[in-house]
């Protein structure tokens, strides 16, 4: 099996910190709880989202897939997504616990089943799974 792209330990804080600065432009004024998510592409691009609310709950954005959406039209069909990093901010101000949803891991795999996705879980500890670890049944047809 292939080893995951991962990313250095410099561009892990880089793309950390487009991740924290993406989220802190995130409109969620129901739940309180912002994200951001950053994609690093093998292009060397990085592509930010945040998390937008809407009062019908279900027609909401997370951040992973605005990220993945940005870069898709950046690069388009020649879009090789090395790595994606999640921040988020609890209704506390403070960095908060943030895996991405069931819908997001899906959208991960599709961009590249080998990507490094990394979030924070509880206590502060850092994640850094493949998006393969992170959903090991995705749907496929």
């Amino acid at each position: 099996m292939p080893q995951p792209a991962r990313v250095p330990r410099l561009g892990l804080d880089a793309l950390l910190d487009a991740a924290k600065s993406a989220s802190m432009h995130a409109y969620a004024p129901y739940s309180r709880f912002k994200v951001g998510a950053a994609l690093l592409s093998a292009g060397g691009g990085v592509y930010v989202g945040c998390n937008v609310e809407n009062v019908a709950y279900p027609i909401g954005t997370c951040a992973e897939a605005a990220a993945i959406a940005a870069a898709r039209v950046a690069e388009g069909e020649t879009l090789s997504a090395l790595a994606i990093a999640i921040y988020a901010i609890g209704s506390d101000g403070l960095q908060a616990p943030c895996s991405p949803c069931g819908a997001c891991r899906q959208r991960i795999i599709e961009c590249n089943p080998d990507m490094t996705v990394h979030f924070f879980a509880e206590r502060g500890t850092m994640m850094s799974l493949t998006a393969r670890e992170l959903l090991p049944y995705s749907f496929t047809f």
